[in-house]
């Protein structure tokens, strides 16, 4: 077992050196030129090392959609299937502010790093948005489980996970000079009790 967390533990310090070489370089150099050789040289791997942990500069620049859907995904499926399903989903965006809260300085750094980026290259948001999309679909699969309905024909499972996810969103991009991750945080969390405040019991279990 001690062998196998030293493994992790090993796997996660070469993905943030990673993560940090490439952010560092795309702002400093420019996303578009910077290529995954450069990124693997920066942190002294191969490009075939590299692509165990990424697999694309794209890739890359999503990695907190990745996260994110995955504890996201993990709390749906702790949360009692006889719960209103919008109110599953705030507790899934909630455990995403939970885990920003107990991130390290560096993690912090990282991640406003990549909302420069994000600001710097246009094309990226683009990128976010697609993988945002997939994110949804999973989601409004879970919830349409739930409510034992066929995901590709129950619009409103994906209406009420598009709502919640455009919730987060504008918690997470306004104001887009946010200072810190805490500011980001408290921000976000206020709009999510925001949005609750508006709507009227039960509205998540119809039709």
């Amino acid at each position: 077992m001690t062998t196998v967390g030293l493994r992790e533990r090993k796997k996660e310090r070469t993905r943030a050196a990673i993560l940090d070489a490439a952010l560092d370089l795309f702002l400093e150099q420019g996303y578009e030129s910077t290529t995954v050789e450069q990124i693997a040289g920066a942190v002294e791997i191969s490009p075939r090392t590299f692509f165990r942990y990424f697999t694309s500069k794209d890739h890359l620049v999503l990695w907190f959609h990745d996260h994110g859907e995955a504890i996201m995904l993990d709390i749906l499926a702790e949360r009692p299937h006889d719960e209103p399903p919008f109110a599953s989903l705030m507790s899934a965006l909630r455990a995403v502010l939970a885990d920003l809260e107990e991130s390290t300085p560096e993690d912090a750094e990282r991640f406003l790093k990549l909302r420069r980026l994000f600001e710097r290259y246009p094309h990226l948001v683009g990128l976010s948005a697609a993988r945002g999309a997939e994110t949804e679909r999973r989601l409004a699969a879970e919830i349409a489980a739930r409510r034992g309905t066929d995901p590709d024909e129950d619009r409103f499972a994906h209406l009420i996970v598009a709502f919640a996810m455009s919730v987060m969103r504008v918690g997470m991009e306004c104001p887009r000079d946010a200072a810190s991750l805490t500011e980001l945080k408290e921000r976000t969390a206020q709009t999510l009790e925001m949005a609750e405040r508006c709507l009227r019991p039960g509205w998540d279990q119809q039709p």
